[in-house]
């Protein structure tokens, strides 16, 4: 059925537009949500009262294009995809990929203005993409794919394995160390006793090292 535009909708047309569209699309989605009216004589007259309106926001969106396009076109966008070392990468780079990254840069677009050649970018390198503006005005911009850098726990490992077994060992040094000093501080007197070597006490010094005197026997 024949409908006319009452609101812009990508890809369908914009504001003022005559457009065929089924039925079902019609009634069930464009209708009830004010995107669309049907195509009769008492909307055409009403959109020809409102041409003027209709160009004036027109014209507006052409110069806001112009704008866009120059922005996009001076700026590059680098986006960081996990690869393998010959370059390809773990993954694609799509028209979804660049939409998000445009946001980022504070450039809302929609995923569907997009064109990638090929659709997708599967190694690193520097593309050209197209970002569709208004009616057929567009941009193209530059996009670096670079290999992301990705930090693994396997080469961080034998560091903290060298420090962590340096502490341990110095850990277990100052334990021994400490063992030794308790044990001599508790160590026996027995190391000065005679028979090793050392010198007599003093009440042997004094006896002259004589024998002991001998018992008398008991008289009956």
């Amino acid at each position: 059925m024949k409908v006319i535009l009452n609101k812009d909708l990508n890809p369908l047309g914009e504001e003022g537009d005559v457009r065929e569209v089924a039925k079902g699309y019609a009634r069930n989605y464009l209708f009830p949500r004010g995107i669309a009216l049907p195509y009769t004589e008492k909307t055409v007259k009403l959109f020809e009262a409102r041409r003027d309106e209709i160009e004036t926001r027109k014209a507006a969106k052409r110069q806001d294009a112009s704008g866009i396009k120059e922005k996009l076109e001076a700026l590059e966008l680098v986006i960081s995809m996990p690869a393998g070392a010959n370059g390809r990468l773990y993954g694609a780079v799509t028209s979804q990929t660049v939409a998000e990254e445009l946001a980022r840069q504070g450039f809302p677009t929609e995923r569907k203005k997009v064109e990638l050649p090929g659709n997708t970018f599967k190694s690193v390198g520097k593309y050209k993409v197209t970002v569709k503006l208004y009616e057929s005005a567009f941009a193209e911009l530059s996009v670096t794919v670079q290999a992301q850098v990705i930090k693994t726990e396997a080469r961080e490992q034998p560091a903290r394995r060298g420090r962590r077994y340096q502490a341990a060992a110095e850990a277990a040094a100052d334990a021994g160390a400490a063992n030794e000093s308790a044990a001599a501080e508790n160590a026996p007197a027995e190391a000065s006793a005679p028979g090793d070597g050392a010198a007599p006490d003093r009440a042997d010094a004094v006896d002259g090292g004589a024998p002991p005197a001998e018992a008398v026997p008991e008289q009956n």
